[in-house]
């Protein structure tokens, strides 16, 4: 199974998981993102959605100073962002639970 399908569906809920951390740039969610164990995923997908969540009201930016170059848009969660990530887990974890039961029960 391609996982960079199963990514997509929950890019949304691992973008705003990541930035329940703490405010960030964009390339540093991707290399987070890697780091947590998805190397596949695109700077694009995540600028994307990105830009989706902040015309969602989901996310908010802002520029900041960066050492290495010109200043960097940092994202940060909303409270609308906050109620996504809550609904996006209880979504995810009640997929989960239910994949863990169906994979079982076909191991019997």
């Amino acid at each position: 199974m391609d996982s960079t399908q199963l990514l997509k569906g929950v890019l949304d809920v691992a973008v705003l998981a990541t930035l329940q951390r703490g405010d960030s740039y964009g390339y540093a969610i991707v290399t987070q993102l890697r780091e947590a164990g998805h190397e596949r995923v695109g700077e694009a997908s995540v600028y994307g959605t990105l830009r989706r969540l902040a015309d969602d009201g989901a996310v908010s930016s802002y520029s900041a100073p960066s050492a290495s170059g010109p200043n960097r848009k940092y994202y940060s969660l909303t409270p609308h962002g906050t109620e996504q990530l809550h609904d996006g887990t209880k979504t995810w974890r009640h997929f989960a639970e239910t994949m863990h039961y169906l994979l079982q029960e076909n191991q019997r």
